[in-house]
């Protein structure tokens, strides 16, 4: 298991695509953090960046280079393996991957410039979705056999937790704002990772306002260490969901 970790890290380390990503993230880490005067807007500014490029290239990327090994993936099951380590290890390389390019791009000159809580909530909230649409582009792949409609999949779910899923949202809560809708508005937040993730920073920099019209609900839910805690909670438990679905599906799956 160890070893297809270390082949696929390796392997993904010397690919220009990424490569180039961890260079692009770094570019706008130094831009934002030298340029902007106020640490808490350079950090909202990074934070937006964050929420749009890296679901996207995560769930991409992984897509892309599950299908491109496809022929190792055969390989490796035809030999004595269990198929759960197979996955598992070619996902754990590929989340370490797409770690470390985000560790250098972002994480490196947030610790460099703004050594405070905040800029370490934003590396974990980065990290966290890293591996969680890692997760979702596996799921995917493993359940679509045509690489061409897999990675359609893969970009209309990022299109819909980061695009669509605000809109969807927002209809509701104006079509039943004659309601109490509190709770219910909680738990709409936490059926989505970037929306979660958004929460708890925003939250932290007493930017609940930039929330809308569920910013007191979630400042007095999540504002908390408590509350924040919940919040990482249910970010593990969209790490954990996809990859148990994906292990499922192969193991019974006819390659």
């Amino acid at each position: 298991m160890k070893k297809i970790i270390k082949y696929v890290v390796l392997d993904i380390l010397r690919n220009r695509i990424l490569v180039s990503y961890t260079v692009l993230l770094l570019a706008i880490s130094l831009t934002l953090l030298c340029l902007e005067d106020n640490s808490t807007k350079a950090l909202l500014s990074l934070l937006n960046i964050i929420l749009i490029v890296l679901p996207l290239v995560s769930i991409i990327f992984s897509t892309i280079y599950y299908y491109n090994s496809a022929e190792f993936v055969e390989l490796l099951v035809c030999q004595p393996l269990k198929r759960n380590r197979i996955l598992l290890s070619i996902y754990t390389g590929l989340a370490c991957s797409l770690l470390i390019a985000f560790g250098l791009g972002v994480g490196l000159p947030l610790l460099v410039f703004y050594r405070s809580v905040t800029a370490l909530l934003l590396v974990l909230v980065g990290a966290a979705l890293t591996v969680i649409f890692s997760a979702l582009a596996v799921l995917g792949s493993v359940l679509m056999r045509d690489k061409a409609r897999g990675i359609g999949v893969a970009i209309l779910a990022w299109f819909y937790f980061s695009l669509l899923y605000d809109g969807l949202v927002l209809f509701l809560l104006f079509q039943l704002s004659d309601y109490p809708l509190e709770k219910p508005a909680i738990v709409l937040g936490a059926l989505n990772p970037i929306d979660l993730g958004r929460i708890i920073l925003l939250l932290r920099m007493d930017s609940s306002a930039m929330m809308g019209y569920t910013g007191a609900v979630f400042k007095s839910f999540f504002g908390s260490g408590g509350g924040m805690l919940i919040g990482f909670g249910i970010l593990l438990v969209w790490m954990g969901m996809p990859l148990w679905l994906a292990v499922r599906r192969f193991n019974h799956k006819d390659l």
